[in-house]
């Protein structure tokens, strides 16, 4: 797995928007961070810009990302926000330099397309927070942004939560919002999860439809070699006027009830203030005892 190079001071970091439009007062806080870490930010041509929903057409939204792509003196892409969006662009971009020159793509939520892709490509991508949401970021979520984009070695030491599934495991780190995962199956983009940790998050989902993404993963076979499955903010579930019967954490120990891999809940990922950064495709170990959840890049 290929590790884009750390950025250092004065490095060029490109923000674009490959899914819901958003304007430049939105992203002023990214914009200072940035700053702040003595950084130089570029403002892509989908900021300011709108097509109905989405930041842009489709070629819009594409012709930014692939401008810095191929750009040399861009050293990292953070996606301004998700939404929706960015697979409706996956296959129109051409990977062909980044892949000979990786930098660091930076998101969630919907971003786990790119995630996923780029991961099948052979190339680590940072899981985080975005410019849309960044101003309401704990310290701790944008101290491991700026760990993980630096190259500061971290890990996580969490309290465990009595439901978790006890157990050691070693693997890449994969996933991301378990929607989009869930919308690639059968594409390029799927990710092929042997022996590898699984990261989950999601938001503003119906119990029942959570049931079935995750049957719909176990069915494409995402379960049956995974070394461990980490989860994280499922954030403000519905349920109908009949009740389903289970909440998300009995309906994810349910789906995972026969194999023997560990299982973290209220892990600090998704759309959560605590949104800390996760290297995605890195080499991890994950140790779930009673008392605490350890992750360690190896």
């Amino acid at each position: 797995m290929l590790k884009p190079n750390f950025v250092g001071k004065g490095d060029k970091i490109a923000i674009v928007s490959t899914a819901r439009k958003i304007t430049k007062r939105e992203i002023k806080e990214a914009i200072n961070i940035l700053k702040e870490w003595d950084l130089a930010p570029v403002i892509g041509t989908t900021i300011d810009v709108e097509n109905n929903q989405f930041a842009g057409t489709d070629k819009q939204r594409k012709d930014d990302f692939q401008k810095m792509l191929d750009d040399p003196e861009i050293k990292a892409i953070w996606c301004a926000r998700g939404g929706y969006g960015t697979v409706r662009i996956i296959d129109s971009l051409d990977f062909t330099n980044f892949r000979k020159h990786p930098k660091w793509i930076i998101g969630y939520s919907d971003i786990t397309v790119i995630h996923s892709h780029v991961h099948n490509l052979g190339v680590s991508t940072i899981h985080a927070a975005m410019p849309v949401d960044i101003f309401k970021s704990t310290e701790q979520a944008k101290q491991s942004l700026y760990n993980a984009l630096f190259g500061t070695r971290f890990n996580y030491r969490v309290p465990s939560t009595p439901i978790n599934k006890i157990g050691k495991s070693r693997g890449q780190l994969v996933g991301g919002n378990l929607s989009m995962l869930y919308s690639i199956c059968g594409s390029s983009s799927s990710l092929d999860c042997t022996n590898k940790i699984l990261c989950i998050e999601d938001l503003d989902e119906y119990l029942y439809h959570i049931d079935r993404m995750l049957q719909n993963l176990k069915r494409n076979g995402y379960f049956d070699k995974l070394s461990g499955l980490v989860v994280g903010g499922m954030t403000k579930m519905h349920d109908n006027n009949i009740p389903f019967g289970k909440n998300v954490e009995e309906i994810i120990l349910d789906i995972v009830a026969a194999y023997d891999f560990p299982v973290v809940f209220n892990f600090p990922m998704g759309h959560i203030e605590d949104n800390r950064a996760l290297i995605l495709g890195a080499e991890v170990s994950l140790e779930v005892s009673e008392d605490e959840v350890i992750l360690e890049y190896v």
